[in-house]
């Protein structure tokens, strides 16, 4: 194939560090006159348009967009493939929402056709809110994890996914058993997992709907294939975490009961973990697994607010959540607008500069892909945007009173929303233009 090399130049700002580890100065990459320069779906250099274009051959195509920011693709650490045709759903708490509004929505994934159309709408909103990653949660069926991997291969995106194991405490129709969950896991690493960008998550639903027999089965499956992602829920709501308690008397807590049956480790993303303590966070730190902060999920179903600050005092890898359809936006920068105000709540700050690094480089460690994604270092795939400051008329005139590209920042993740984003590529590939 010939060598497809291609530039884009425009505001350029990246995540090179956590804020918490090195300090707010250090932790970015900013170029006011940026240049991107792309080779066959890799960024082959970053740095100031000046220094960089004389280096560029003459016929070398270069795009130039005014009034625009470009930063990394989205990366969503948690989110459900099957409830997008519930988002929004009024007036309950976490075990009454699944009863009364999932586990129905999530039955209807036993029909290809519903499967297959629900992927295509979801994989469009997630690219039309500049998402170039995911950890999905399918159904308990195979085909939704097939329809969504379908999906997501043709257009080369990097995409995490497993289908739900659940053999107790839901409604029949929507149960598989711990022996079928782990044929069906096993089938489906084997199509999938590896194959091109896509990657397998070994996806317990949450300890009160898996019995030991079907969590043991899942800690067999990560030992089988070391690479493998796990991907469940914790300490989401105070009456689940007490539910757990009753059904797993014998173990210390919550996590305990992961830790028991082998699930922590370096490729293990826990959804939630608002409930959590010290030394859960601790644990969670040590043996290198994350956590998925979801924001306007644990605002909109009441379950409480996310420690951050404790999370980073143990050094513990959080990435951010939309949690669709608890949450009520498939926006990352509507998502971090609440992870703001969830802070303000705590009495802590949440600077502009970390939440860009939630939103993408510290997704990117969570899920361990950070060689890949999550920043714009030479050498890492092209996923990438391109944020319009004049999206919105109120975005447009409050951009103008911007005196600094912290400012800038902070306005586009407050008042942005999916309209920011103009443009969104995936492997160098343009995959949604508003």
């Amino acid at each position: 194939m010939p060598l497809t090399r291609k530039a884009y130049r425009a505001a350029i700002l990246h995540s090179i560090a956590d804020p918490a580890e090195v300090g707010i100065e250090a932790s970015y990459e900013y170029f006011e006159d940026g240049l991107l320069v792309v080779d066959n779906g890799q960024i082959s250099a970053l740095g100031h348009a000046s220094e960089l274009l004389a280096s560029l051959p003459a016929d070398i195509e270069i795009t130039h967009y005014q009034d625009a920011l470009i930063t990394p693709g989205f990366i969503d650490t948690h989110i459900h493939l099957p409830q997008t045709g519930m988002v929004g759903a009024y007036g309950e708490q976490l075990l009454d929402w699944l009863n009364t509004y999932t586990f129905p929505c999530e039955s209807q994934f036993a029909d290809q056709a519903h499967a297959e159309e629900v992927a295509e709408i979801f994989i469009k909103e997630l690219l039309r809110n500049g998402t170039t990653t995911a950890l999905v949660f399918g159904s308990v069926h195979p085909q939704s994890v097939n329809a969504f991997f379908e999906a997501a291969e043709k257009l080369d995106l990097r995409m995490i996914a497993g289908k739900v194991m659940m053999d107790r405490n839901a409604p029949d129709y929507l149960t598989d058993t711990a022996e079928s969950s782990y044929l069906e896991s096993k089938a489906l690493i084997e199509r999938w997992h590896g194959k091109g960008r896509l990657h397998y998550a070994v996806t317990p639903r949450f300890a009160p709907t898996s019995t030991p027999e079907q969590l043991t089965l899942a800690g067999q499956l990560l030992g089988e294939y070391p690479d493998l992602y796990m991907q469940t829920h914790i300490s989401e709501n105070l009456q689940e975490v007490e539910w757990v308690k009753e059904l797993f008397p014998e173990r210390k807590g919550y996590l305990d009961v992961y830790d028991h049956y082998q699930l922590l480790g370096e490729r293990s993303v826990f959804a939630h973990g608002v409930h959590l303590c010290d030394d859960e966070c601790a644990r969670l730190a040590q043996t290198g697994s994350a956590v998925a902060f979801c924001p306007t999920s644990n605002l909109f179903l009441g379950s409480g607010l996310f420690n951050l600050p404790m999370a980073e005092k143990h050094k513990l890898n959080v990435g951010l959540g939309t949690d669709v359809g608890g949450g009520t936006s498939f926006s990352l920068l509507q998502t971090l607008n609440e992870a703001y105000k969830v802070m303000q709540l705590l009495g802590a700050r949440l600077s502009p500069f970390k939440s860009l690094y939630l939103a993408t480089l510290g997704g990117a460690r969570a899920l361990r892909l950070e060689e890949r994604i999550g920043t714009l270092q030479p050498g890492t795939d092209a996923d990438f945007l391109v944020l319009d400051y004049n999206a919105t008329p109120l975005l447009s005139y409050r951009l103008k009173q911007s005196k600094s590209i912290a400012e800038t920042l902070f306005v586009l993740m407050t008042l942005g929303d999916d309209r920011t984003v103009a443009q969104t590529y995936a492997a160098g590939n343009l995959v949604h233009q508003r």
